[in-house]
């Protein structure tokens, strides 16, 4: 007898992340000029560079995308949420900092020492942009409003272009690849499609061997690598071939930003390079370490390369039951930061520095359930009114994935589940699915569900089940008996009873 206990299941954690990103997408706010996105986004992380709410946005598709792969027959909710990520994106405070931050910083002589000793060429202190500032207005380019169509901000369109391929690898749905609008704000209303963004990206890139700018006057090998996964996502999808531009790229970036010796130890690695003043920022193994999560998947021995050598020199923070206060400070300064390093061991298959940092994360990140709503997140000693989202989009990722997860994502990614039986019309957030896989071979789709909303437990509800090939022959165990309660309720369709609560059904001869 075939039992759903021998197919991939998500962990109740990500199940009550799930629950509480749901809530705060369908949290109404207003991302257009006059208006303002909800305080549930994070827009405090990691400044100077990160503290913007798209950051929020942008992390949070990852862990949807390594939850989608989980469950490759029930999509729709993660669907759902990378479209209403995608909409908040491309409003006036999706590219609030490109929008407002004009010409030079008019601040920049008042910054914080550790921002002029980080990022700031020691000469220029006091006359030089922070990185972080986009400085859209200043030469070489000019003032160009549209963020996308502008020689700059290279940050902003190249995760723009990787969320629209990771909401169509998940979703299915051609929708972003037809004409929509950004910005909106009158004359500074501008229109693209996914495919007409990722040609422009590679039109840039083709032209520009050193990379195109983030902020102006800075390039950044961050912003590079993941500007070029979104190119790699396209060809999957549409098989177009533009990755090449990256790949040239990267090549180059080798010599350039991020120089390793013949015996192969990291000699130095760019936060950024200014061609304009020919200065690079070093920053060291953080700045190369930093790359690996974005790189995996397009030159996994390079990443792994330069994940061993920041493990070699990182040494794990000691895990005990009554961590120093300092030291714990100390680790959540920047809580992104932190779960950054879970989400790196994780995704190249370290287990054992995986499982000590986890448990740190354990006594220190503050794990917190909300039995009532279902939800749950990190609290990360903040005291704060939400949930981080940037560090709690990053930590729950790295729950959500296992070893070279997102790499299979880009590489060998599901494509047949678009063709296979797929579960759809689930009342979520009352009834949750924390288990849909297709097993071909066998002809047998697993479904598990679960009460994402305790409060509704034990309530009836439906959901159905299509692609399939001959749903009047179909047979449906739930918890291993026999089960009555379903119907064919189209050609290729059956609507099955359901009870808000754990149940396990197996779907027959699909």
């Amino acid at each position: 007898m075939e039992t759903v206990n021998k197919y991939p299941m998500l962990s109740e954690r990500t199940r009550g992340w799930l629950k509480y990103l749901h809530r705060k997408v369908n949290t109404p706010d207003n991302w257009d000029r006059g208006g303002h996105p909800s305080p549930m986004w994070d827009d405090k992380s990691t400044p100077p560079t990160l503290c913007f709410a798209r950051f929020d946005l942008i992390d949070s598709s990852y862990a949807l995308a390594l939850m989608a792969d989980t469950t490759p027959a029930w999509r729709e909710v993660y669907g759902s949420i990378l479209d209403q990520l995608l909409q908040r994106y491309g409003t006036y405070w999706g590219a609030i900092d490109w929008q407002t931050q004009i010409d030079d910083d008019p601040l920049r002589g008042a910054y914080p020492e550790s921002w002029n000793r980080i990022y700031i060429p020691p000469d220029r202190v006091g006359r030089y942009n922070v990185a972080g500032w986009t400085a859209n207005g200043i030469e070489p380019w000019g003032l160009q409003m549209d963020p996308i169509g502008a020689d700059g901000n290279l940050f902003y369109k190249g995760f723009f272009n990787l969320l629209l391929g990771l909401y169509r690898y998940v979703s299915g749905d051609k929708k972003w690849n037809r004409p929509f609008t950004i910005i909106g704000d009158g004359a500074n209303t501008f229109t693209y499609s996914h495919s007409s963004i990722n040609h422009l990206l590679t039109r840039q890139l083709a032209a520009r061997r050193e990379g195109c700018h983030c902020e102006n006057t800075k390039i950044w090998p961050y912003c590079m690598v993941p500007a070029g996964l979104g190119l790699k996502l396209h060809d999957v999808l549409y098989q177009t071939q533009t990755h090449w531009v990256f790949d040239r790229w990267w090549r180059y970036a080798k010599e350039h930003y991020v120089r390793l010796s013949d015996a192969g130890r990291l000699e130095w690695a760019a936060y950024y390079y200014d061609p304009i003043i020919d200065y690079l920022c070093d920053g060291g193994l953080a700045a190369a370490a930093s790359l690996v999560f974005y790189l995996s998947p397009q030159h996994y021995h390079d990443a792994l390369h330069l994940y061993e050598q920041w493990a070699d020199d990182t040494t794990c923070p000691p895990v005990s039951q009554d961590p120093d206060p300092a030291r714990k400070k100390a680790l959540l300064v920047d809580p992104r930061s932190f779960a950054v390093c879970l989400l790196w061991a994780r995704e190249m298959g370290d287990a054992a520095r995986y499982h000590v940092l986890h448990a740190l994360a354990e006594q220190i990140c503050e794990p917190t359930w909300n039995r009532e709503r279902g939800e749950f997140y990190y609290r990360f000693g903040l005291s704060e009114p939400y949930p981080r989202g940037q560090a709690n989009a990053v930590i729950m990722a790295a729950e959500a994935g296992g070893k070279q997860a997102w790499w299979r994502i880009f590489n060998e990614p599901n494509l047949r589940k678009f063709d296979q039986p797929t579960v759809s019309g689930v009342d979520f957030p009352r009834l949750g699915i924390s288990q849909a896989i297709c097993d071909e071979e066998k002809e047998i789709l697993a479904v598990s569900t679960y009460a994402a909303d305790p409060w509704m437990s034990g309530t009836s509800t439906t959901f159905v089940v299509d692609h399939l090939r001959e749903p009047a022959q179909a047979r449906v165990l739930r918890d291993g008996n026999v089960y009555e309660g379903w119907r064919v309720s189209r050609e290729d369709q059956i609507e099955i009873k359901a009870e808000v609560q754990d149940h396990s059904y197996l779907v027959m001869h699909v």
